[in-house]
């Protein structure tokens, strides 16, 4: 009897054991994505626009000032 009970507890000792943290989902690790941004080749490239707009409105202003 003595046997028996060993051999039983034994058994759900391992079967608990083998139930209670089931099987983990599979994790899937992607390579990271570089993304790289275009570069000028000017540092004042952005600048060009707003140069043009201050002489367009620096010609239309004197234009309208010559008229006496």
């Amino acid at each position: 009897m003595k046997k028996f009970a060993l051999a039983a507890a034994a058994l759900v000792g391992a079967a608990s054991s083998a139930i209670a943290g089931g099987v983990a989902a599979p994790v899937m690790e992607m390579d990271p994505v570089v993304v790289e941004e275009a570069t000028t080749s000017s540092s004042s490239a952005g600048l060009i626009i707003p140069l043009i707009l201050i002489a367009l409105i620096a010609a239309a202003l004197s234009k309208s000032t010559g008229e006496s």
